[in-house]
């Protein structure tokens, strides 16, 4: 009956509508969905680990490999916060990393009208960026019918990239277009549509996990600490200097 509507569109059903909830009972409903956001990452952890193989088999193929990942609205976000910490945390080459973001950069910081559904730009971002074989693409959509983010793994595929997408609707049209699904069925929102809330925390710690495993696979990690970090300001210097101690 709802096969064509993403589940993350539908009405949240298990309690009154949050609005209507003291504020204490919505804090604890929307804790209580949290927590089943991480449920649903491990439910998916055997598909999470064929991706980290696939993706590190892949990077360590050549020196040029790059990790891209794309996206619009909320995802492009999240997607973005998980890229730009592999450079400080594990010393990942910032020229083996990019970004595919409906609206472009600008739309990290506020919504740019009809981006989501400018598959042009999408194709011509894939282009522009002469993403090949050596690279991994990882799409992520909440909806899993992001035409923007549908056309980037598309074209990626059609190049020869591996390609990782991420759906949050078991139905998304974006699984057609990965080498490897992974499928974060978090269901309905405690407000609809809002996919910033449980959608989005389960994308966090989906990226989260994919990230710093390939980089322990890499050797990027010693011990459980961070041995490539790179230290950017004081604080880290001297957790540097530390590690290095330990380590020696």
């Amino acid at each position: 009956m709802f096969k064509n509507i993403p589940k993350t569109e539908l009405l949240y059903h298990k309690s009154k509508p949050i609005d209507r909830l003291s504020l204490s009972h919505g804090l604890s409903l929307m804790i209580k969905e949290q927590k089943d956001a991480a449920l649903e990452v491990k439910r998916s952890i055997k598909s999470i680990e064929h991706a980290i193989d696939a993706i590190y088999k892949q990077l360590t193929l050549g020196s040029t490999g790059r990790l891209i990942y794309a996206g619009a609205g909320t995802s492009a976000r999240i997607g973005v916060q998980d890229g730009v910490e592999l450079f400080p945390t594990f010393n990942w080459p910032t020229e083996r990393l990019d970004f595919i973001i409906a609206g472009g950069f600008n739309a990290l910081l506020k919504a740019v009208e009809n981006a989501e559904d400018d598959t042009y730009s999408a194709e011509k971002n894939v282009e522009d960026k002469l993403v090949c074989h050596e690279d991994v693409v990882i799409g992520v959509a909440a909806s899993g019918n992001t035409p923007f983010t549908c056309k980037v793994l598309e074209k990626a595929k059609d190049r020869n990239a591996l390609t990782i997408a991420i759906s949050n609707n078991p139905y998304g049209k974006i699984l057609k277009y990965g080498d490897h699904k992974i499928i974060l069925n978090t269901k309905a929102e405690v407000i609809a549509g809002s996919t910033r809330l449980k959608a989005g925390t389960a994308q966090k710690i989906c990226l989260n996990v994919i990230s710093s495993m390939v980089m322990v696979k890499m050797g990027r990690v010693k011990n459980g600490m961070m041995n490539e970090m790179v230290p950017t300001n004081e604080k880290l210097r001297l957790r540097k200097n530390k590690l290095i101690n330990f380590i020696n």
